[in-house]
């Protein structure tokens, strides 16, 4: 007898732990149950007993209803606390404080557990205050190429960019690298060898205007350029920044010093203008692009040109396919040597950093 009990009580204790479950409702008649972790305009994760946790399209889902206590955020940023049932178009949420609220449902952003929240909210105290070493992100690219037989050549690129953005100010750096050799015509040369990098700071004076400053350097062996060193800032100003693109305007000043083979030596003041666009192509496909463009106010008439773009396809997680075009433009070069120096490099590309 003692047994039957303990066995009605499991039973029952397992039918009340399944009413207890939240429950969703698909729009083809499907029922799932579990636990809610947390959802967003388009799609919302339930944690199951045997499938683990599943992602499910807003769009499919019929009705839902949530018997744990769950955190629930509409557009203009009210947060309610309760449980939530659906009835036609509106959640339904049972809060301690107020009873039940009614919230029209394309109004909720967000639906969030207890554990979920407490995520949420460390991550924001995280972000109001970084550690230097917090949030980078960007991307490492590599390309090789050669030939063997008739024609010998080798042509190696490669391309660090990451960046450190916060609310109140953004830290990128940037490397960039080309070299090649031939060994056709018998005798192996070194073809291209150049090296760029840089740093920019940026601060945010308001939510458009930043005030921002750089250094850039630069060796080019077949410019017969041993440094080229920039130290210049000045104000930018987004156009447009969302998700899904980023446009902003650059004014400042800088002073170049380049130092060529022969001891040649220039040093010059430069205004800078120029602008830098990120934009989402298609979900996975990426453009970026920096047009920056330097009159020399030592020498009127003179100038210097840095042209920058890369497209990129995300193949796997973490990779990416990407092509990269970047020139760089000198009025008054040295004599007999080109004013153009382009480099140009496609391959595999290594995604770090949350975000990116």
């Amino acid at each position: 007898m003692q047994g039957r009990h303990l066995l009605m009580l499991v039973i029952g204790f397992g039918f009340w732990c399944g009413l207890r479950a939240d429950r969703i409702l698909l729009e083809n008649g499907d029922r799932l149950t579990g636990t809610i972790t947390h959802s967003n305009v388009e799609t919302m994760n339930l944690k199951t007993e045997f499938l683990g946790e599943v992602q499910i399209k807003w769009k499919a889902i019929e009705g839902v209803t949530a018997e744990q206590v769950l955190y629930v955020v509409d557009k203009s940023g009210q947060v309610l606390l309760g449980t939530v049932s659906t009835s036609g178009e509106s959640f339904q949420v049972e809060t301690a404080e107020s009873g039940l609220v009614a919230i029209p449902r394309a109004s909720v952003e967000f639906l969030r557990s207890e554990a979920a929240q407490a995520a949420y909210k460390a991550e924001i105290e995280r972000l109001r205050d970084p550690s230097l070493l917090d949030l980078w992100r960007g991307n490492l690219d590599g390309g090789l190429s050669f030939a063997q037989g008739n024609a010998e050549a080798t042509n190696f690129s490669s391309t660090l960019r990451t960046e450190r953005k916060t609310t109140r100010d953004k830290i990128s750096i940037y490397a960039t690298s080309l070299f090649a050799r031939d060994s056709t015509s018998g005798a192996s040369e070194t073809t291209a060898n150049a090296v760029r990098g840089g740093t920019q700071y940026n601060i945010n004076l308001t939510d458009r205007l930043f005030s921002f400053g750089f250094i850039d350097l630069e060796f080019d062996e077949f410019q017969d350029l041993d440094l080229r060193n920039v130290l210049g800032g000045g104000l930018g100003w987004r156009i447009r920044e969302t998700k899904q693109t980023s446009f902003s305007l650059l004014f400042g000043g800088s002073f170049n010093q380049e130092f060529f083979s022969g001891d040649v030596t220039r040093r010059a003041g430069e205004v800078v203008l120029g602008e830098e666009l990120s934009h989402q192509l298609f979900d996975g496909t990426f453009l970026s692009e920096k047009l920056v463009f330097y009159p020399n106010m030592s020498e009127i008439g003179e100038f210097r040109i840095q042209f920058d773009t890369s497209i990129s396809t995300e193949v796997g997680k973490g990779f990416a396919w990407h092509a990269t075009f970047s020139d760089r433009f000198l009025s008054n070069p040295l004599p007999d040597l080109e004013k153009n120096d382009i480099l140009f490099a496609t391959g595999v590309r290594f995604i770090f950093g949350k975000g990116s």
